[in-house]
């Protein structure tokens, strides 16, 4: 059972119900759904998800002014509804409270992006955690009549301004670079290997969020980033084959080929957008050319490894 199924038909069956037959008269103004933390928002839960915050629940969203009025007569109300549905009871562990029931529109996204509402400016858009976003887009929105939470959601879902993205694949290129191609490398003759692996955790886990960058999509929480890089179009199932073969081996010379090909790849990609020209085959070299394709100003003044 997916949770993010179960969680809709459970909505279906009791939460819709519940706002008609007794909140009548903010039926259109109450937005459902379940988006937030937790693997089944990103439909990767399994059955080892299910121990802990899985199970029959959703979020419903207000307004503030509606939230202030009826809040916690309808947090009650969701408190009184089954707890077994479909053979499944929800396990909330200790740190679990408050990922399914009643939240004010703004507060819940304040939570994630550190705003109430969509960013405004350019740096506003670059100060916000992408795992926040990557929260606040993943699961599902069962309805919302007002439009409200959709409006948010929707703007976050168009992804990030050209000029913040062109800012983010810079910097990743340049931490790539660093990283694979020469501090693993650096490490190795020095037989420091704890700092190689370190280097090659880093190295995997930036490849990762630059193929998110170039697929349009927000890098979700560590522990999903490969599972979710294998089902992005663009080098999606490519890094995650390289990637899993990298981690998986005890061969420091098949390590440094794959990053080679991982990184020729990632340039090829970079190439065939226009976001680089350069032929150079270290990543390193490609950043500060994507740099410069800034329009905004200030932005491109930034140092090249900020983002």
């Amino acid at each position: 059972m997916n949770g993010l199924k179960l969680a809709e038909h459970y909505f279906n069956t009791y939460g819709l119900p519940l706002i008609c037959d007794t909140f009548p008269e903010y039926k259109d103004r109450i937005a459902a759904g379940l988006v937030g933390l937790g693997s089944d928002c990103l439909g990767f839960d399994d059955e080892l998800s299910r121990d802990h915050d899985w199970g029959p629940g959703f979020c419903l969203w207000l307004s503030k002014a509606d939230h202030d009025l009826i809040g916690s007569a309808l947090m009650e109300a969701y408190n009184l509804l089954p707890k077994t549905f479909e053979g499944f009871e929800r396990e909330t562990s200790e740190w679990g409270n408050g990922r399914v029931g009643v939240f004010e529109t703004g507060a819940f996204y304040g939570d994630f992006i550190g705003r109430a509402d969509t960013p405004e400016t350019l740096y506003d858009w670059l100060r916000i955690p992408e795992n926040g976003l990557s929260v606040c887009t993943a699961g599902k929105v069962f309805y919302d009549p007002l439009g409200e939470f959709s409006r948010i959601r929707e703007t976050l879902l168009a992804f990030y301004p050209d000029d913040v993205r062109i800012v983010k694949v810079a910097a990743r290129c340049m931490a790539v670079g660093q990283s694979g191609q020469y501090n693993f490398i650096r490490c190795l003759r020095r037989h420091d290997y704890f700092a190689a692996q370190y280097a090659e955790t880093k190295f995997c886990a930036d490849v990762i969020s630059l193929v998110y960058l170039l697929n349009h999509r927000y890098a979700p929480y560590y522990k999903w980033l490969l599972r979710g890089v294998n089902e992005l179009p663009l080098l999606g199932a490519f890094s995650f084959e390289k990637i899993s073969a990298m981690v998986i081996s005890n061969n420091y010379e098949q390590k440094k080929m794959l990053i080679d090909e991982i990184c020729a790849a990632v340039i090829r990609g970079l190439q065939a957008e226009g976001l680089s020209a350069s032929t150079s085959t270290f990543l390193a070299d490609h950043g500060p050319v994507i740099h410069e394709k800034i329009v905004d100003p200030t932005l491109r003044n930034l140092d090249v490894w900020i983002g």
